[in-house]
């Protein structure tokens, strides 16, 4: 390689770390102002005058919001929902994508192109809640978990990375005399782990963000996600700030009196921290998880 080549690459490099700077930074900063504002004086971020660094820092909307009749149960509920929920998905779709490669299973082309047919049409609202009513899941935990059970595009993508992997391994486990479930647990789980990973944090950001189920299907308020809190709070901003403005005479400096910005922005915080400390974990295996298993065959 020449001087020139070699300062064609040093200066596409610069581009590119300059570029993909600016980009991550634009997809932080939200992120960042959002949390400054909720740690700054309630004065100046309801004015809008906090803009790139906090000032006057204190934790009490924090304390105040976790203080909230509802909150910890809510939490509770979403975080249940999003660990059941994010297993029994992921098992669901790494079984049956298993099966599928199986040729001895019966039917199996007419079953797997059922399943693709399921993926372009949809009953609707109504009749998806007629369903849910006639099953008794009203009111009920396992709304959140049982009707995304089964997904067919995660059925695909598992399917599609089991057929990418030596068919070798499974015929040699088979002729020393593994059963099905064996052959699943201890050759074939071990090889698809990266599009397992990749359907787990897929799931688990679907069922931590869903809050319209609840808002269907749930009036027991012990049942409310931590989403659907948002979602009401967000409504009702103003009303909650006044509440805890009430309950904080006295209490706190003017400074640090909840106001419906403030509000609406710990709350934020508070539902978007947990995917956003999972996420890094997950993220090395997204490239190979994707990539093999988005190949449809």
């Amino acid at each position: 390689m020449d001087s020139w080549e070699k300062s064609r690459f040093s200066l596409f490099s610069i581009l590119n770390y300059t570029m993909f700077g600016l980009f991550t930074l634009l997809c932080i900063f939200p992120f960042y102002y959002l949390f400054i504002n909720t740690i700054s004086d309630n004065d100046l971020s309801s004015r809008g005058l906090i803009l790139f660094f906090p000032e006057g820092i204190h934790f009490q909307n924090y304390l105040k919001v976790f203080h909230v009749q509802g909150l910890k149960l809510a939490m509770l509920v979403s975080v249940s929902r999003t660990v059941l929920g994010t297993i029994l998905t992921v098992a669901a779709s790494a079984f049956l994508g298993y099966l599928f490669t199986r040729s001895e299973m019966w039917g199996r082309k007419f079953w797997y192109r059922f399943l693709i047919l399921t993926m372009y049409f949809n009953a609707g609202i109504i009749p998806w809640f007629i369903t849910m009513k006639n099953l008794g899941l009203m009111n009920n935990f396992w709304a959140y978990i049982l009707p995304g059970i089964v997904v067919p595009f995660n059925i695909i993508l598992v399917k599609t990375f089991i057929e990418s992997t030596p068919i070798a391994l499974q015929e040699s486990a088979q002729i020393d005399g593994a059963g099905y479930i064996t052959i699943f647990y201890k050759i074939v789980m071990p090889l698809i782990t990266p599009i397992l990973a990749t359907l787990a944090i897929f799931t688990a950001v679907g069922q931590w963000n869903s809050f319209t189920d609840t808002l269907f299907l749930v009036n027991d308020s012990k049942l409310f996600t931590l989403q659907f809190i948002l979602y009401r709070y967000l409504n009702e901003a103003n009303s909650l700030a006044e509440m805890m403005r009430n309950s904080t005479v006295g209490q706190v400096s003017l400074s640090q009196m909840p106001t419906p910005m403030t509000i609406q922005t710990t709350v934020t915080i508070i539902v978007v921290a947990p995917i956003l400390l999972v996420y890094p974990f997950f993220q090395r295996f997204f490239v190979k998880g994707i990539m093999i298993g988005a190949v449809k065959g």
